[in-house]
C-alpha cells in the first residue's frame, strides 16, 4: 500500500507571542533514548515513592491506631491487585499508552470515545491533584522546619503557588534529562527514609511500653475480626498510596529491552518486544516491593511513636509524620536535610504529573476533534494547567489532607479502568482462542475490589467525584464546541493507494485534467450520469466519479483514507475507504487532485438533521458543506487564480 502526504501550507504571519507559544512544543517523534529498567525505576518512583511524604500522616488521620492494619490491606491490594493488573497492561501497552488506550481499542466508536473522555477527566483529576497536593505538602515541610518556621509560617498558600509557578517555568523553558534528575532525587530520598524508618523501628523495639500502649488502644476497639473489618473499610482512604503504577506503564518506551526483542518497530511483523515487557515487569515489581516495605515500616513507627496530639490536624506531625520522626531522633540538622529531600521529590512528583498531562491530553483530544490546534503545543497547555493548579490550590486552601479524597478518586478511577481493560482483553483473547475465560476471573475479582474502593471513597468524600465531573464536563463541552468550530477542516491525515495502478491513475488525472463528480452509490449507472452531465453542464474532458465509504468508527477526526482508482473507458472511478466525513474527504481530495470542476449533489433534507448527522457521523448535506470547507481553506491558502468551478446539482 502506497501513501501520499499533502504538501504543507506556508504558515500565515504570526505574532512574536504566538511564535514563542508554538516554538519547540510539539511532541517528539524520533526514537527515545533507552536505559536499563533499574534506572527508569526512579523516574516512576518520584511519583510513587514521594507519597511517603504525606501517606503516613493521612493514614493516621484516616484510621488512627489501626493505621498499620489498614496499611497492610493497602500493601496486599498493591502486591496482589495493582501489580498483576499493570503487569498485564505492560504486556499489551508496551508503547506507553496505558490502560486508557487499551479501553479505546477494546470499545471502538463513540461509546469507547465517551468512556475515554470520562477517564481523561479522572486522569486529569489524578495528575492535577498530584501537582497541587505535592506542592502543598512540600510547603508544609518547609513551613514546619524549625529553621524556617519563623519566616515562612502563615505563607503556605504563597509557597504552594510559588512551587507550582516554578514547575510551570521549568517546563516552559524545556524539561530534559529527566532520568538523571530522577535518580539523583529519588535515591537519596529512599536512603533517608530507610534510615528514618529503620531508626524508628529500633526505637519501637527498645521501648516496649510504646508498643504496649498501642496494643491497648487496639484492644479497646474490639476483636481482631472487628479490627480487620474496620481496616478494610478504612483502606479506601489510604488508596492514594497506590499512585504511580500508571506512570510506570507510561515510561515503558524508555526501558531498554533485551533479546529477543525485534530490532524493527513493534507494529511490524515480529511480535511485541518481550525483553522490554519483562524488564518493565521487573521495574513495576521492584517499585511495589520497595514501597510496600516502606509503607509498613513507616505506618508502624509513626503510629506507635507519635503522640496523638502531634499527628492530629494542626499538630507538629500533621502532614509530615516521617519528618517529625527524623527531627526527633536525628536532630534538626539531619531533619532539615530530610525536609529538603522531601520537598525536592514532592516538587519532582508534580513534574512527573505535568509531563503525563502534556502527553495524555494531546494524544486524545485533538485526534477526536475535541480540542483546538493549540492543545498540540505544550506551552499554551502548560499555562492552562498552571491556572487550573492555582484554582484548585485556592479552593482547597493548600491543605494536604483536604485534597486526599480527590487524589484517591483519580487514582482509583485509573486503577479501575486498568482492571476493566485487562479483564476485557483476557476475555477477548480467550474467546479468540476458544478456551474458557478462567484466566480473566481473578482480574474480574480485582476489578470488583477497585470498584468497591472507588464507590466507598466517593461516598465518604465526594469532592473527588465533583472535581472529576467538572473536568469531564469541561472536556465534553469544550470538545463539542471545538468539534463544531473545526468541522470545516479538511480532516484527512494522508492518502493511501490500495495498489500501484491506483497511484498511477491518480497522477494521470492531476492537475486540472478531469471533472470531479460525486456519486452516492457504487452501483451507479455511470453512462447515464455522464450523459446527463454532458447535456446540462457542457463538460469537456474526462470525468472522475467519486464515491466515499465511511469507516465504522467515525469518532476520530484526522485519519488516513484509502483510494482505489479504476478506468471507465475515457473516464475514471475513485472509491474512497475508511473516511470519517464525506464532505471533508471530498474537499481534501479535490485539493490534492486540482480538478477542472466539482459537481456535487443536494438532498434538500432538514438542515438541522443534516447538521447533527454531520457533526456526529460525518454525513449530511454534502454539496453545501464541501463548498464551505473549500471556501474556508482557500481563504487561508496562497492566492491561486485556477480554482475549480463548483456546481450544486439537485437530485
Amino acid at each position: 500500500m502506497q501513501s501520499a502526504h499533502p504538501s504543507p501550507e506556508p504558515p500565515p504571519s504570526v505574532s512574536p507571542l504566538s511564535r514563542w507559544l508554538r516554538h519547540g512544543s510539539e511532541a517528539e517523534h524520533g526514537p527515545h533514548p533507552e536505559w536499563p529498567w533499574y534506572r527508569v525505576l526512579w523516574l516512576t518512583g518520584v511519583d510513587y515513592f514521594s507519597t511517603l511524604g504525606y501517606q503516613p500522616g493521612i493514614a493516621l488521620l484516616a484510621a488512627g491506631a489501626i493505621a498499620p492494619l489498614a496499611t497492610t490491606v493497602l500493601v496486599l491490594v498493591t502486591l496482589f491487585g495493582a501489580l498483576p493488573i499493570y503487569r498485564e497492561v505492560a504486556r499489551r501497552s508496551y508503547l506507553g499508552h496505558g490502560s486508557i488506550s487499551m479501553l479505546e481499542n477494546l470499545l471502538p466508536g463513540w461509546p469507547g470515545k465517551l468512556f475515554v473522555l470520562a477517564l481523561l477527566g479522572f486522569a486529569t483529576t489524578d495528575f492535577v491533584i498530584t501537582m497541587t497536593l505535592s506542592a502543598a505538602d512540600a510547603a508544609t515541610h518547609a513551613v514546619e522546619n524549625p529553621f524556617l518556621e519563623h519566616w515562612l509560617h502563615g505563607h503556605e498558600m504563597g509557597l504552594t503557588i510559588g512551587m507550582l509557578a516554578l514547575l510551570a517555568l521549568v517546563f516552559l523553558v524545556g524539561f530534559r534529562e529527566a532520568i538523571g534528575l530522577a535518580t539523583w532525587i529519588a535515591v537519596p530520598y529512599l536512603v533517608l527514609n530507610t534510615l528514618v524508618v529503620g531508626r524508628s523501628l529500633w526505637e519501637v523495639a527498645h521501648h516496649p511500653e510504646a508498643w504496649a500502649n498501642w496494643e491497648r488502644s487496639l484492644e479497646m476497639r474490639g476483636s481482631w475480626t472487628a479490627l480487620m473489618v474496620a481496616s478494610i473499610f478504612a483502606f479506601p482512604k489510604l488508596a492514594l498510596g497506590l499512585s504511580g503504577f500508571e506512570t510506570g506503564v507510561t515510561v515503558m518506551p524508555l526501558v531498554e529491552g533485551t533479546p529477543p526483542d525485534p530490532t524493527h518497530p513493534p507494529h511490524l511483523p515480529g511480535g511485541p518486544p518481550t525483553g522490554r515487557i519483562r524488564a518493565a515487569g521487573r521495574m513495576l515489581t521492584a517499585a511495589a516491593l520497595i514501597m510496600s516495605a516502606l509503607l509498613i515500616g513507616s505506618s508502624v513507627s509513626t503510629t506507635v511513636l507519635i503522640p496523638e496530639a502531634e499527628w492530629r490536624e494542626g499538630g507538629a506531625a500533621s502532614g509530615r509524620a516521617l519528618a517529625w520522626l527524623a527531627h526527633t531522633y536525628f536532630g534538626d540538622v539531619f531533619g532539615t536535610i530530610y525536609d529538603a529531600s522531601t520537598i525536592l521529590i514532592l516538587w519532582f512528583a508534580g513534574a512527573s504529573a505535568m509531563a503525563a498531562l502534556l502527553t495524555l491530553i494531546p494524544r486524545y483530544l485533538p485526534r477526536f476533534g475535541m480540542a483546538p490546534h493549540w492543545v498540540s503545543f505544550s506551552r499554551p497547555l502548560i499555562l492552562l494547567l498552571f491556572l487550573i493548579d492555582v484554582v484548585v490550590t485556592w479552593v482547597f486552601d493548600a491543605d494536604v489532607e483536604a485534597q486526599g479524597g480527590a487524589y484517591a478518586t483519580g487514582v482509583l478511577a485509573l486503577m479501575l479502568s486498568a482492571a476493566v481493560a485487562v479483564t476485557l482483553a483476557l476475555r477477548q483473547e480467550a474467546r479468540a482462542e476458544r478456551v474458557p475465560p478462567w484466566r480473566a476471573l481473578p482480574f474480574a475479582l480485582i476489578t470488583a475490589v477497585f470498584a468497591f474502593t472507588l464507590v466507598d471513597n466517593v461516598i465518604e468524600r465526594p469532592d473527588g467525584l465533583i472535581i472529576s465531573s467538572i473536568f469531564i464536563g469541561a472536556i465534553v463541552t469544550l470538545g463539542a464546541v471545538s468539534r463544531f468550530r473545526r468541522a470545516t477542516e479538511l480532516r484527512v491525515e494522508r492518502l493511501e493507494f490500495l495498489n500501484p495502478e491506483s497511484k498511477e491513475l491518480w497522477e494521470e488525472m492531476r492537475p486540472r485534467k478531469v471533472h470531479f463528480v460525486t456519486v452516492k452509490h457504487t452501483d451507479t449507472v455511470y453512462a447515464r450520469v455522464k450523459a446527463r452531465l454532458r447535456r446540462h453542464y457542457a463538460l469537456k474532458g474526462p470525468i472522475a466519479f467519486l464515491h466515499v465509504e465511511l469507516a465504522k468508527d467515525r469518532s476520530q477526526f484526522d485519519t488516513p483514507v484509502q483510494l482505489r482508482v479504476q478506468r471507465l473507458g475515457d473516464d475514471f472511478r475513485i472509491t474512497v475507504y475508511n473516511a470519517v466525513a464525506v464532505a471533508n474527504t471530498i474537499a481534501y481530495l479535490s485539493e490534492q487532485l486540482d480538478p477542472i470542476s466539482i459537481i456535487l449533489g443536494l438532498t434538500r433534507e432538514n438542515p438541522m438533521t443534516q447538521a447533527f448527522r454531520y457533526l456526529l457521523w460525518g454525513e449530511g448535506e454534502t454539496g453545501i458543506l464541501v463548498y464551505q470547507i473549500l471556501l474556508k481553506h482557500w481563504r487561508r491558502s496562497p492566492e491561486d487564480d485556477l480554482r475549480p468551478n463548483i456546481y450544486l446539482m439537485s437530485d
